[in-house]
């Protein structure tokens, strides 16, 4: 079965049963529904390659972890989460998806080459990519439209991005610490070559100084979304007597609450502790971890529509989405739970 059987069976021509299946708004709604009525009662697939040269759309869309460590090697379900949102998305619009993802120990440069040159794709999301990347200004100058999950930290009026408000999520968690009593609030980081880390910096600093408080430098420490990361981050703060911890990530967190527990600091007794993110190691942490919950699959689903609405021409770049956060209680900051009496 090709073309020409349908054509011949709808009583119309090859071309206009091309136009039918490539969606040409020229044909009128009478000969598109019958020509599908055809297409439908005939169990005939139209062929993607050549549907492909008449659209110019292959409907792949291409996402892009930096690094393999993100996925396999890590104690969070972030990443599973929002290839999880962005497949779920595309599978709805009937649009494939081709992961790609940076390899540990060989030269990136072969994953630029392989994203830059490719041409199976109809258009890219990236996830935590940092400003400093060389994927970054790669991807910049291509003209396949780009979706970022996460704010960049440069040409972001010229970026389609999908993300949180992180400045406000992060003065919400720290104001709640402040409003427990708590004033030796520490700040534990995120890599600070990612806007969300940098953010939750400016949002820690806000809520203090709208307080009062002072911005102490040696109560923030740089380190990374790891919780080895946190864990080296509270062993360098235990002189410094905190009396909680901000942490911009839940592995993070969850170091730090090792490194207290080690030091026969007791948690929340003693400190007081906030994550950010809600993934699974939050509820599973002893004690549990109260945390910014952000909607981390819905932000790999908002961004792989957002990547189709873009293809489609349905919008034009750039498009900024900011989806909603909130302060979920847990044991870890020792406030009682509203929801639970």
């Amino acid at each position: 079965m090709n073309l020409e059987d349908i054509a011949r069976k709808a009583g119309v021509s090859r071309s206009t049963v091309s136009r039918v299946i490539n969606d040409d708004p020229k044909v009128s709604a009478k000969t598109r529904e019958h020509v599908w009525e055809v297409i439908r009662r005939e169990n005939f697939t139209p062929n993607p390659a050549a549907r492909a040269l008449v659209t110019r759309r292959t409907e792949i869309i291409g996402i892009v972890i930096p690094t393999v460590e993100n996925i396999f090697f890590t104690d969070n379900n972030y990443f599973t989460q929002i290839l999880a949102g962005a497949s779920q998305m595309a599978r709805q619009n009937d649009y494939a998806m081709l992961l790609w993802l940076g390899e540990l120990t060989e030269d990136e440069e072969r994953l630029r080459q392989s994203v830059s040159n490719n041409r199976l794709v109809d258009g890219v999301i990236t996830a935590s990519l940092t400003h400093d990347h060389p994927l970054f200004k790669r991807l910049l100058s291509l003209n396949t439209p780009l979706v970022m999950i996460d704010r960049p930290l440069e040409h972001d009026d010229k970026i389609s991005y999908v993300s949180v408000d992180n400045i406000r999520a992060a003065e919400l968690a720290t104001n709640h610490l402040i409003s427990l009593g708590r004033r030796r609030i520490a700040h534990i980081t995120g890599n600070l070559s990612i806007a969300d880390a940098q953010d939750r910096l400016r949002g820690y600093k806000n809520a203090l100084t709208q307080a009062g408080l002072p911005v102490d430098p040696d109560l923030i420490v740089p380190a990374f979304f790891s919780r080895q990361s946190g864990y080296d981050a509270m062993r360098q703060l235990l002189p410094r007597k905190p009396d909680a911890i901000f942490a911009a990530g839940d592995t993070i967190a969850v170091g730090a609450v090792q490194a207290a527990h080690e030091a026969g600091i007791r948690v929340p007794h003693d400190l007081a502790v906030v994550g950010f993110d809600d993934v699974d190691v939050a509820a599973q942490a002893f004690p549990p971890l109260t945390t910014v919950r952000q909607p981390v699959q819905g932000k790999g689903a908002a961004a792989a529509k957002l990547l189709i609405d873009l293809i489609q021409g349905r919008v034009q770049a750039p498009q900024h989405i900011l989806l909603e956060t909130e302060l979920v209680i847990r044991q870890s900051c020792g406030a009682k739970n509203p929801l639970k009496g």
